[in-house]
């Protein structure tokens, strides 16, 4: 096989697999968010709480799982990842309990641990076209968001005339499967494993991608900035549904209405997205990711006093189709550009992990002001960490 056709073989193997897993937990997540809130009558407080918990599990895996996958198998981590987010997903739908239902959940974070930088180390080393690589994560980022469209409406669709919790089950153990297109699809020809003295050559990649991270002042701006603004959108993401259901849906099943706003926001972030494809990395990223982050801000406030969930609805489109769908590919193209092939999958683990510190530190107070200030308020704090994250992006670089 020429070299031309391997890589094109690999790039249409990473973007069908990204489309595959959007569609099954975009869907899935469509169908337990309601489940939560309608099945399971969990509070706001228990909402935020389950997502922090998550969070910190993530956390403490993510960075050995990045250094597993760059000293043993950048594939095989995502095999993992896949066999563990599959039984995270089927065994939600079985349990409706709140400590249940938060060990399924930290379960979740836990897989995602074994993917996060896996995926962009992986087609980044072996496509091994640095000019080339941001127009694959732009193309994936595009399949993720049909992919998602899909999920919404089939899962969305078989939740509505079947049981939500079957729906979740079925997704689940669909999300299984996929195990085995990563394993036989997935190649891995220029990574070479670690043989020999694992644990101190982990210690080694360990050091070298911290000592990347603290000597590029643009790396630390952009994990400041993804630890702020996850935590809006960890906790703005799962107080949202509770929000309009709160405010009282339209007479329609609830798996409908939040199946047609996910539809909608994700056709606004696919047209977003290709609008902006250009303008998404080298010296537009900066700006380009402040004004995601304010019109975050600005949907995320509309949505804590919005007076009907019309309004409301329209709201949640704008942050989930626009603001967080762009400020974290821009954020992973930003640090993808900025670190070195034997560390790439460690680096992006890092940046997952100020992910998931957000979602822990950031989660906790807001699932407090939910406790003690109600729910618009809680939102509000969400809307209030969106601009924080502009206005430290609009900041000038130093240097």
């Amino acid at each position: 096989m020429s070299r031309t056709k391997y890589q094109r073989r690999l790039v249409t193997a990473f973007v069908r697999w990204t489309w595959m897993r959007a569609a099954l937990h975009r869907g899935w997540w469509l169908v337990a968010s309601v489940y939560l809130v309608v099945d399971a009558g969990l509070t706001a407080s228990e909402l935020v709480l389950i997502g922090s918990a998550h969070g910190l599990f993530a956390l403490v895996s993510e960075v050995p799982a990045g250094v597993l996958a760059d000293t043993i198998s950048r594939k095989w981590s995502l095999v993992l990842s896949q066999v563990l987010m599959g039984t995270a997903m089927l065994t939600t739908g079985l349990v409706t309990s709140f400590p249940l239902l938060l060990g399924t959940q930290v379960l979740w974070g836990l897989s995602w641990t074994f993917a996060s930088g896996s995926d962009i180390a992986w087609i980044t080393d072996e496509l091994d076209q640095p000019d080339r690589i941001s127009a694959v994560l732009s193309r994936a980022a595009r399949a993720q968001l049909s992919g998602a469209a899909v999920g919404l409406l089939g899962i969305g669709a078989l939740a509505w005339a079947t049981r939500r919790d079957i729906a979740i089950v079925l997704a689940g153990s669909a999300m299984l499967l996929l195990a085995f297109y990563v394993a036989f699809r997935f190649t891995e020809e220029r990574f070479v494993p670690t043989r020999v003295a694992r644990w101190s050559a982990s210690w080694a990649i360990f050091r070298r991608g911290l000592m990347l991270v603290r000597r590029s002042p643009e790396i630390l701006r952009i994990f400041l900035a993804t630890f702020l603004i996850n935590g809006a959108v960890n906790a703005g993401g799962r107080l949202a549904p509770k929000q309009l259901v709160e405010l009282g849906l339209p007479e329609l099943d609830p798996i409908v209405w939040f199946t047609v706003l996910g539809f909608v926001a994700l056709v606004v972030g696919a047209v977003v997205l290709r609008a902006v494809e250009k303008r998404l990395d080298g010296e537009h990223a900066r700006h380009s990711y402040g004004v995601s982050a304010a019109v975050g801000a600005v949907g995320m406030a509309v949505l804590a006093f919005a007076p009907d969930a019309v309004s409301g609805s329209l709201a949640l489109v704008v942050v989930s189709g626009i603001a967080a769908p762009l400020t974290r590919l821009i954020a992973t193209i930003w640090v993808n550009a900025r670190t070195t092939s034997e560390v790439r999958a460690t680096t992006h683990s890092f940046l997952a992990q100020a992910e998931y510190l957000g979602a822990v530190i950031c989660g906790l107070l807001i699932a407090l002001v939910a406790d003690v200030g109600g729910l618009p308020l809680a939102l509000a704090g969400s809307a209030a960490l969106y601009a924080l994250t502009g206005v430290l992006m609009r900041r000038p670089a130093r240097g």
